[in-house]
């Protein structure tokens, strides 16, 4: 069943990023179990979320803030910051539009726009799209352990499965041992380029699971430049009014 993942309410919000804390050694679980209960700290039936993006490129900083409701297949974002007030994203299961307030204009985002930068960030439209359960796309090992930031982790490596479309296709993930919470990640290419990679500065335990509340994306391909991604106020299972998610709704 496909939940929603809390770093991809940014419409990205991206790819986050878990359920009861178990002690494990790497020999008492996969890397497969690993993954999975990672996840289920990340995924929710249905959540909202305000959030915070800052966007730093060349020493210019800019912030842009949202709200987000989501349930297991669509979310929908609304930005509320005075110079992108009332632009908005709606995804419905493997569809994305963006509805653009002054033009008074929906457009479905397809193809090549795909890969382009959400809103200037560097989450990608791409990011956003991707719901499916890591395990269901990547074949996953563990290759060792590590400390960041003082917290022991199991590092894993996941490669895309035969026939399944990835945006990434090999990814190196940094698991809490005793939270089970992706500390760091880096995405590659086929070929072996490091295309991204992101951090995450702050969690919290909020109702028994550990949340990533402050991370930081890096597009390693330009200089100068990442996204961080903070969710200011999370409510899970919040009542959904009907019709949140369609396209009428976005105007």
């Amino acid at each position: 069943m496909r939940k929603v993942k809390v770093f991809l309410l940014i419409g990205t919000m991206l790819y986050i990023l878990f359920s009861g804390v178990i002690i494990a050694t790497a020999l008492e679980m996969t890397a497969e179990e690993i993954i999975n209960k990672r996840d289920n700290n990340e995924y929710f039936d249905s959540v909202r979320i305000e959030a915070e993006m800052i966007i730093v490129s060349g020493g210019r900083k800019i912030t842009k803030t949202m709200i987000a409701l989501s349930d297991k297949k669509d979310s929908l974002v609304e930005f509320t910051n005075s110079q992108d007030r009332g632009t908005k994203f709606l995804k419905r299961e493997d569809d994305l539009w963006m509805f653009f307030p002054d033009a008074e204009d929906i457009v479905k985002i397809s193809g090549h726009m795909l890969n382009q930068g959400m809103m200037g960030s560097d989450f990608s439209y791409q990011d956003v799209m991707e719901s499916d359960k890591l395990t269901d796309l990547y074949d996953f090992k563990i290759i060792g352990e590590e400390e960041v930031n003082d917290r022991l982790c199991y590092v894993l490596e996941g490669v895309a499965r035969e026939g399944v479309k990835v945006s990434y296709y090999r990814r190196v993930s940094w698991v809490d041992k005793e939270r089970f919470i992706g500390l760091q990640e880096e995405l590659y290419t086929q070929s072996g380029k490091l295309l991204k990679e992101t951090k995450l500065n702050e969690m919290q335990e909020i109702e028994g699971r550990w949340i990533p509340i402050d991370s930081v994306m890096e597009n390693k391909l330009r200089k100068d430049t990442y996204t961080g991604f903070k969710i200011i106020k999370i409510e899970f299972d919040p009542e959904i009014p009907e019709g949140t998610f369609s396209l009428q709704n976005l105007r």
